[in-house]
């Protein structure tokens, strides 16, 4: 049995109340899909990020997606948008 490839390494880029809750405004994270990423920066960063995520929309490569099984490509950019108050 040879061993699973690693996840691709991509690029997540948080927002607003998103960057304010992860505390980073950009970071490298090694994910499969956007499921998998989503867990990964919540394992990393904790109950207040998924509290914000469960609000957040992703872009994936600049085309929004609410899509969790999305598979991401190597060096793909995800942007973690809140909603905004907008008037």
């Amino acid at each position: 049995m040879s061993p699973q490839p690693a996840p691709p390494a991509v690029t997540v880029r948080y927002f607003a109340g998103a960057r304010a809750a992860a505390g980073v405004d950009t970071e490298t994270c090694a994910a499969g899909t956007l499921e998998e990423l989503v867990g990964r920066i919540v394992e990393t960063h904790g109950e207040r990020l998924e509290r914000v995520l469960t609000a957040c929309s992703f872009l994936v490569d600049g085309t929004q997606t609410r899509d969790r099984a999305l598979q991401l490509a190597p060096g793909a950019v995800v942007d973690v948008l809140p909603p905004f108050a907008g008037g």
